[in-house]
């Protein structure tokens, strides 16, 4: 995987053959970037990064001048890895190990952004619960957004807060935000 934008473009960060994750492809994760620059000063945001796996997307935020970044994953050895590049890179990444669904019953937080990439085999319930957790906890800013990741396959259309979806290949990212109805 590569760094697309900002000061570490180009830098290229070679995950642990073991790790149990499948990274954001490169064009789908420049596509988002994209779409994001055009609503966001990274540099005057916050994000909150759920299953984070290899630290992709919180890399991205972080080169792109985000200072306050939290990436969350069960996995042991991905909180580490994450730990272990931040540090190289001198990135601002705090790390969070814990099962997704129990930080967020218990988070008191805010975040702009909050990026979720959990497993493509999640049913439509876990993805749906996913955005239910992080609306009922109130963990959105104002114009605050949750991005979640998921298969092609998958249609989370349905839910109170869906916005619109982007699909690049087999990526799909679901973007959700509060409104008053």
């Amino acid at each position: 995987m590569r760094i697309i934008s900002g000061t570490y473009k180009r830098r290229k960060i070679v995950a642990p053959k073991n790790l149990p994750v499948r990274p954001t492809t490169d064009m789908a994760k420049e596509s988002l970037f994209n779409i994001l620059n055009n609503s966001y000063y990274f540099e005057d945001i916050s994000v909150l990064d759920l299953f984070a796996g290899t630290g992709n997307i919180s890399y991205e935020f972080a080169s792109r001048g985000t200072t306050n970044i939290i990436s969350v994953d069960e996995n042991f050895n991905c909180i580490k890895f994450i730990n272990k590049t931040a540090e190289a890179f001198e990135m601002p990444i705090q790390t969070i190990k814990s099962d997704v669904f129990k930080f967020l019953e218990k988070a008191k937080i805010q975040s702009d952004i909050i990026f979720a990439d959990p497993p493509y085999n999640f049913t439509t319930e876990q993805f749906l619960a996913i955005s239910d957790l992080i609306f009922n906890n109130n963990l959105l800013f104002d114009n605050g957004v949750l991005i979640i990741e998921h298969s092609k396959h998958t249609d989370l259309s349905n839910h109170i807060y869906f916005d619109y979806s982007k699909s690049y290949g087999g990526n799909t990212f679901s973007f959700f935000k509060f409104t008053k109805k």
